[in-house]
């Protein structure tokens, strides 16, 4: 596992703000649409890559700079200028002090949420491995992430769309949110995956929790899974079919529960994930 500690943050770029929109309703968490400009002839990313945000201070504990990595929601597109615009998709979030028991605005979040058109920031990176598409479009495409685990799989499909060739193989999206209106990319706000789902081979499949008003960590993900696990479990055993996976670590290990029961056991899944790792067919954004 990889610490923001192990990072070198130490070369910073920086970026402006072009657009910052709310996509989500009133009624729900907020999340934003937040678009960077970056002119610096260093910067290249690809897909399922982040950067990494550093929060001017001072800060608690005497600290003069936070730092957050977000994952890129956009495919590289350059501009007629040579710079590069990139999109973060950013939940406001909040935590619970562990000392006085009071709710505390999470620093680069809410900064970042913060901030209007025409700010700068301070960037580094990128960092972290990125999610490559297979030379061949008769790949079979198997992507699965929750909340804004979803950010690295709309870069992704953004760049499929943008080849001139037509991709023959299968694209399964699998996505879960607590409401329908906390699908990030296919609500009342917006509706950005929906200029994908007339494509042929384009399937998603979108879970939302049964009980949103009870659970925060119930995001619904697991109930569309199990509902098409036998179709999940056909497609991996296709030797054209790669597996893409983002999200938190309950998103793994749910992922992992039902697969191992639709296998037949524990080892036979165990054995499968091994395979495709070692044949390049498999890949991961996990975050702690």
């Amino acid at each position: 596992m990889t610490y923001l500690s192990d990072l070198d943050s130490s070369h910073t770029i920086e970026a402006k703000v072009i657009q910052s929109e709310r996509i989500t309703p009133d009624n729900v968490a907020e999340v934003r649409s937040i678009r960077l400009n970056i002119n610096h002839p260093d910067f290249t990313y690809r897909e399922g890559q982040h950067v990494g945000v550093n929060v001017p201070g001072p800060h608690p504990f005497g600290h003069d700079r936070h730092f957050r990595l977000y994952t890129i929601a956009s495919a590289p597109e350059q501009n007629d200028d040579d710079s590069i615009d990139i999109e973060l998709c950013v939940r406001r979030c909040s935590y619970i002090d562990e000392f006085s028991g009071e709710e505390e605005p999470g620093i680069a979040s809410n900064y970042l949420c913060n901030l209007k058109k025409g700010d700068t920031l301070s960037l580094s990176g990128p960092y972290g491995e990125a999610f490559e598409l297979p030379e061949d479009p008769q790949t079979n495409l198997l992507m699965i992430g929750s909340g804004t685990g979803i950010a690295p799989f709309r870069a992704f499909i953004q760049h499929i769309h943008q080849k001139p060739e037509q991709w023959l193989g299968k694209m399964m999206l699998f996505y879960g949110a607590r409401s329908g209106a906390e699908n990030l990319y296919r609500n009342d706000i917006n509706n950005d995956l929906d200029n994908y789902y007339d494509q042929k081979t384009f399937q998603a499949f979108e879970g939302v929790s049964k009980r949103p008003w009870m659970s925060q960590d119930d995001d619904g993900l697991h109930h569309v899974l199990e509902e098409n696990a036998q179709d999940i479990w056909e497609l991996i055993q296709e030797p054209n079919t790669h597996v893409y996976l983002a999200g938190l670590e309950k998103t793994k290990h749910n992922f992992e529960q039902i697969m191992q029961k639709t296998a037949g056991s524990k080892a036979r899944w165990g054995w499968m994930v091994e395979e495709m790792k070692e044949q390049g067919r498999w890949s991961e954004l996990i975050y702690s």
